[in-house]
């Protein structure tokens, strides 16, 4: 870790779109890290909604109000991007048994590329527990209700996505 720097953590991820819950978890590692990066990941295996420039634009308005919270994207491995920005803790909500499981290769595959990294797993509020970017994505696209389950900006930007929604 860089000299002064202080406890940096990344929370990466592809945020399309960013949920409360993934908000939740932001707030709540930001209390446990001097530093924590939101890197939203540029997957060209996947379609997303919201360009990474959008997603990184969202991000930032809802975290404005968190001094020690930076965004940030990137398209290479994790344990890469970490070592460019001198971390050496990644942050990873866990909603299930399911997630633990998938996550915990995941942790286990960047220990093995770089031994100074370490997987933190934060329990999600149980509130959000059946919360996904994708199951937000099927509502707002078939005129649900996505209030409360993610925030305003995400909300509004959603109804300018799918403005042709289905009654």
């Amino acid at each position: 870790m860089a000299a002064g720097k202080g406890r940096i953590a990344v929370y990466p991820g592809s945020f399309d779109p960013v949920t409360c819950g993934h908000l939740d978890i932001i707030q709540r590692s930001a209390r446990q890290f001097d530093t924590v990066i939101v890197a939203v990941l540029n997957n060209t295996s996947k379609n997303p909604l919201f360009s990474v420039e959008e997603r990184k634009r969202l991000l930032a308005e809802i975290t404005k109000d968190i001094p020690n919270v930076e965004i940030d994207s990137f398209r290479d491995l994790t344990v890469r991007f970490m070592r460019s920005r001198d971390a050496r803790t990644i942050v990873r909500g866990i909603r299930s048994v399911t997630d633990f499981e998938y996550e915990l290769q995941l942790a286990s595959m960047n220990h093995r590329l770089d031994e100074e990294i370490e997987t933190i797993f934060m329990m999600t509020n149980p509130k959000y527990s059946y919360l996904s970017s994708s199951i937000v994505k099927e509502i707002a696209r078939f005129q649900g209700s996505v209030k409360d389950l993610v925030p305003p900006a995400v909300e509004r930007e959603l109804l300018l996505k799918y403005p042709d929604r289905p009654l």
